[in-house]
């Protein structure tokens, strides 16, 4: 029995990495370790800047070998990087990233937690990144941050001491968490915070380094003598892997940055530097010399006593003959003065206690959301599978059920006798569940949070809760539960998805931006969704000055909750060049409905619900096309195809295995997307027909991609670099002015580089064969100029043209110039 328990455990780990939405059911290996984790009292806090900084090894080494209560800090989320799944960037990116993270948490044992810092792209300074993000805000959510976690041990990814050695965000990430360490404790800062925390003082910091920091690995291992050491490769029995193992698994659940590895076994080192505050007598113990046993406590011992017996004696074929002296704990906990560890050890213990009585509480909604002054049924389930005396004695709905408050039960629950009733809930109008973060406007640096016990959570707390109320063994204990959606599908099996609050209505356009690229009318179509049964009402378009709109408004009625209807208005432009926004509005029943319902559903993390202002950009474009079939290989995922539409361009995406001699010859130009090469494994064997291409007389774009171990095979050598600008308002010089790039068919000049966002490109090449010619050159301040973002090269009949430019999201972003530009680089070839 007990040795398929490791691949019992293995097997669970697996599988909720997979399918995320899936609440845990516990084996006796993991009641276990949560015993272990009880008997710990010591936390650990790791801090970087971005999803992917955190190091999984350390984190997963510190949560199940050393057994702390271990934290990320990621300062962003994420969503100024690419998306290698979907077509999801910015806001909606740091979506995905942030339960990316939660996913890797959750195969780690770590904890996940943010401050309100926006990912704006790549730095190359602290002192641009500090700018960007308003320094003093970030440093106070990262002093709440460890005020509210209380680590007695901080580990930084990143040196402080070494800025501009590293993306700015890194270095910032580490120079905040420094200047954070010697204020938690005082109470003269930030003492707005107070009001609902407390003071707190880590007693070391330390740097998590590498000979990778050193660029010298002889230099290092004299230095590293000093140095804390982990051998984070320690096998653990009892899930059947190793540490490194576990935390590959982690790292692998950032698939939208391309992180899926193969898990590593055996020894392997990690170092950690001493950095300030009480040094550890023993150098290999982050924790040597803090007492992280129950007698912290006052009154800990006693809990100590009953709790370590049940981890020395632990039965794992009968894991609820200890549920007698874990009551008893319980209750002693219950009594602690120390409120901080009293709300971390009442949840682990219940925890334990529920899976060693095999408890099985769930509330499933017959929909996965319902919208304010609504009533929906909850299905609830209750099985006891233990010989353990329980009782439901109530259940408690929040928020409030029509002010019922308890509802009395007083159900016995006989050994593996499941328990079904229902019972309806009433939503008043409470707060949707959309992402907090994302609630109200953000700027370039910031998210905007004002609810200071919002600010640094991983995601919107869940609304809709139960509190089962259970005597076991005469013992009450209250064990709260969210309300999930659970049902199946024939090709999927049984689906688990979070219970949201949404808008009775919302609305969606096709496009984010809406491009013209002449004064005649284009018909706007927006999707109208209802949120409940029986909805009707107007949708009408709010303009800009000199754009109008026919007609003003239009009925709407829908008669089944998330059916849509589609409504038709025509858009006129203005005469001439003229940008501004374009917003929906619905109205139903005298009440204005603005957002739109943003779904994000991929199998590794739970499904997501995202409102966002229901608008688009929209752009009178002076434009010039030449040519009009364009074939488009994707790559790493953008929305390049749809904007080249926009203008008129008839665009067809290529199945790279499809690709011969013949079929690529109907094409006027062919665009490879963004990080095609990195991607696309089949075009190594495809180049050979793409070249031919342009070599018959064909024109080649091809989009930027990364310089790690990749093969772009152009007709004439180039070498790809780490070179970029990251500065969107860099000065930009014009090489070849009379170059047809910049002038057929439309004529290109430095202004039309204004309002590029996050960044002017990135990966450059660095050098080049004189068969290219580089035709413009820029840099951030203080730097050389870096004249490879867009290089073209006659071959044969042909043109190849490569670009670092950052089209992928000027053209999402309505960027004119950038379209124009593209348009031109389109048209190369085919003048008088």
């Amino acid at each position: 029995m007990k040795r398929i328990l490791p691949i019992l455990s293995v097997f669970l780990l697996i599988s909720t990495t997979i399918f995320a939405q899936k609440p845990a059911k516990l084996t006796s290996n993991q009641i276990y370790e949560k015993v272990q984790k009880l008997n710990f009292l010591g936390t650990a806090l790791y801090i970087a800047a971005h999803p992917d900084d955190e190091n999984t090894r350390l984190i997963a080494y510190l949560a199940n070998n050393v057994k702390a209560r271990t934290g990320y800090l990621s300062l962003t989320r994420g969503d100024g990087g690419q998306n290698l799944i979907g077509p999801e960037i910015r806001e909606l990116l740091g979506v995905i990233r942030t339960q990316e993270l939660l996913a890797a948490r959750r195969v780690d044992g770590g904890e996940q937690l943010f401050t309100r810092a926006n990912d704006f792209g790549y730095s190359k300074h602290p002192d641009e990144t500090l700018e960007i993000w308003n320094k003093n805000e970030v440093l106070s959510d990262v002093v709440w941050a460890i005020r509210t976690f209380k680590p007695d041990v901080i580990i930084n990814r990143f040196d402080h001491r070494t800025p501009g050695t590293t993306h700015g965000h890194h270095t910032s990430s580490a120079i905040l968490s420094v200047e954070a360490f010697d204020k938690v404790g005082d109470k003269t800062q930030f003492p707005e915070q107070l009001k609902y925390t407390e003071t707190w003082q880590p007693k070391r910091l330390f740097h998590n380094t590498s000979s990778w920091f050193y660029r010298d690995k002889e230099k290092f291992e004299e230095i590293a003598k000093d140095f804390t050491k982990f051998d984070i490769g320690v096998y653990y029995p009892l899930k059947g892997l190793s540490n490194n193992e576990l935390a590959s698994m982690a790292s692998s659940q950032h698939l939208c940055q391309g992180f899926g590895r193969l898990t590593t076994r055996g020894e392997q080192t990690e170092y950690a530097e001493f950095l300030k505050g009480d040094k550890p007598k023993d150098k290999n113990d982050i924790f040597s010399g803090i007492n992280t046993t129950w007698n912290r406590l006052e009154n800990g011992g006693e809990i100590g006593d009953i709790l370590y017996e049940v981890e020395e004696k632990f039965d794992f074929v009968n894991p609820s003959k200890h549920l007698p002296m874990l009551l008893e704990a319980y209750q002693k906990i219950q009594k602690l003065q120390d409120n901080h560890w009293r709300k971390i050890k009442e949840k682990q213990i219940l925890d334990i206690i529920e899976a060693c009585a095999g408890l099985y509480l769930e509330v499933s909604a017959e929909s996965s959301s319902t919208s304010f002054n609504s009533t929906i049924n909850l299905d609830f389930e209750v099985l006891n599978r233990s010989e353990a005396k329980i009782s439901l004695d109530a259940i408690e709905i929040f928020p409030s059920n029509n002010g019922e408050g308890v509802i009395g039960r007083n159900i016995n629950l006989t050994n593996n006798r499941k328990i079904n009733f229902k019972e309806s809930i009433s939503i008043g109008k409470v707060n949707y569940t959309s992402p907090y973060w994302l609630n109200d406007k953000a700027t370039l640096g910031m998210y905007n949070v004002e609810n200071q016990n919002l600010i640094g959570k991983a995601e919107t707390p869940r609304l809709v809760k139960v509190d089962f109320i259970l005597s076991i063994n005469n013992q009450k204990i209250f064990i709260r539960k969210e309300v999930v959606r659970r049902y199946a599908e024939r090709d999927k099996g049984e689906i688990y998805e979070p219970f949201e609050i949404l808008p009775k209505v919302t609305t969606k356009l096709k496009d984010k931006v809406i491009i013209f690229s002449d004064d005649i009318p284009q018909k706007v179509l927006v999707e109208v969704r209802a949120g409940e049964n029986n909805v009707s009402g107007k949708v009408h378009l709010k303009v800009p000055t000199n754009w109008y709109v026919s007609p003003k408004e239009i009925n709407f009625t829908i008669q089944q909750k998330n059916d849509k209807q589609t409504v038709e208005f025509l858009v006129n432009p203005p005469k001439n060049q003229s940008e501004g926004k374009l917003e929906v509005i619905a109205t139903s029943n005298g009440k204005n409905f603005t957002k739109e319902l943003v779904e994000i559903n991929y199998n590794h993390i739970p499904k997501q619900s995202v409102l966002l202002n229901s608008e688009a950009k929209i752009v009178r474009l002076n434009i010039e096309k030449v040519g009009n079939n364009i074939g488009y290989i994707k790559g790493a995922g953008d929305t390049v195809p749809d904007n080249l539409r926009q203008i008129g361009y008839t665009v067809e995406e290529i199945n790279p295995l499809e690709i011969n001699a013949e079929n690529l010859q109907k094409y006027d130009a062919i665009v490879l997307g963004i990080r095609a090469y990195n991607v696309v494994k089949e075009l190594k064997f495809k180049q050979k027909y793409l070249l031919a291409y342009v070599k018959n007389g064909g024109n080649m774009i091809v989009q930027y991609n990364t310089n790690r171990g990749v093969d772009v095979a152009p007709p004439f050598p180039l070498q790809l670099s780490r070179d970029r600008v990251t500065d969107e308002f860099a000065e930009i010089r014009i090489l070849d002015k009379n170059n047809s790039l910049l002038n057929f068919p439309n004529k290109i000049t430095p202004k039309d580089f204004k309002g590029w966002v996050q960044e002017r490109g990135l990966y450059f090449p660095s050098s080049w064969d004189a068969n290219y010619t580089p035709i413009l050159s820029m840099n951030d301040k203080g730097e050389t100029p870096k004249n490879g973002s867009l290089l073209i090269a006659k071959y044969g009949k042909g043109n190849y043209i490569y670009t670092g430019l950052s089209f992928f999201r000027e053209l999402p972003a309505g960027v004119s110039g950038a379209y124009k530009l593209f348009a031109n680089m389109l048209s190369v070839g085919k003048g008088k």
